[in-house]
């Protein structure tokens, strides 16, 4: 049976609904969905979210959102959080193919999206959830009037040698361990592993509230991925690094970038921005890749630039602004 779990630092919000999706290809996701909580409904914005997160690391933002006036979409990737795994050891963060992550998200449009939430749909898309939504916006599947992307995965930092790490990536997948760990790889969430020296935030409060909810649903903060999601990976921000693919995108997209983030490339995310049509980049230069667990300062950074291009108005014109906020 599904749930949505609580701790003391992290209740659900009140009010959701929780439900069971299922894909074309016979996935069963896990899915909720919630109303504003302002009188003024503005829209709906679905979260997509990063590898090896789970709809309780929101619960935070999607208080903010509601409070904005937005009903939220929340729901978890095939393959991590409680959402159906296709690998017998649950803490393997899993996926056959990022072309999968589409019937997710296909199944989501058309279970909750379409028959339930008010328009406009929007996007708020993390790391993972950045570059599924690009790919989409660039081959024009998604389902989403604006996305704002924060801190997308278009390179890996944590990789050393990411052109090998790629070709050994696909060589093991191409002989048959596409379902194994990657090399090294363990079913310790990286949620979960100390403060000190970690990737992810600066603000050992909400470290320690995603922490304990990571232990608190156990395997659905996935531990290390698979090999067949590392290739498939590598596959998608290839495709993504080709310089004609952001002028090409026609979605209005807001990208939030930390300028100190160890784990996705900001620099290659600077790169790619400089290409669209119709974005706006803005890094902050203090933060690390969770901006949304981020200290207060930097978080209202960050929703100070949302609430200026969300949900704003399709007649404006598109525009290529890149920001630096000065620390």
């Amino acid at each position: 049976m599904l749930t949505l779990r609580s701790t003391p630092d992290n209740p659900v919000p009140p009010g959701g609904a929780l439900k069971a999706v299922r894909t074309d290809d016979g996935i069963e996701l896990r899915a909720a969905h919630w109303r504003p909580t302002t009188r003024l409904v503005k829209g709906t914005v679905c979260l997509l979210q990063g590898r090896a997160e789970f709809i309780e690391k929101y619960y935070e933002t999607i208080a903010d959102l509601r409070g904005r006036g937005f009903a939220v979409v929340a729901f978890d990737w095939r393959g991590q959080g409680e959402s159906q795994r296709q690998v017998d050891d649950p803490h393997r963060g899993h996926v056959a193919d990022f072309d999968d992550y589409r019937l997710d998200l296909k199944a989501i449009e058309d279970a909750i999206l379409h028959p339930l939430m008010p328009h406009p749909h929007l996007a708020l898309a993390h790391s993972m959830g950045g570059a599924v939504a690009l790919t989409g916006a660039h081959d024009g599947w998604l389902p989403f009037r604006r996305v704002v992307m924060v801190a997308p995965m278009l390179s890996i930092r944590m990789v050393r040698w990411p052109a090998g790490a790629a070709l050994l990536a696909a060589a093991l997948h191409a002989i048959g361990w596409g379902r194994r760990y990657i090399p090294f790889g363990s079913a310790v969430s990286i949620a979960t592993k100390p403060y000190p020296g970690n990737r992810l935030c600066r603000d050992p409060k909400r470290y320690a509230r995603n922490a304990a909810a990571a232990r608190d649903v156990g395997a659905g903060a996935v531990g290390d991925p698979s090999i067949a999601w590392l290739a498939s990976a590598f596959r998608a921000m290839k495709r993504l690094a080709d310089p004609r693919v952001p002028g090409r995108i026609s979605v209005p997209t807001l990208i939030v970038a930390a300028g100190a983030d160890p784990v996705c490339g900001t620099r290659t995310t600077e790169r790619f921005a400089r290409g669209l049509r119709a974005g706006h980049i803005l890094v902050l230069p203090d933060a690390r890749h969770e901006i949304l667990s981020e200290r207060d300062s930097i978080r209202q950074d960050f929703w100070a630039a949302f609430d200026a291009f969300m949900p704003g108005s399709d007649t404006t014109q598109p525009t290529n602004a890149r920001v630096r906020q000065e620390a």
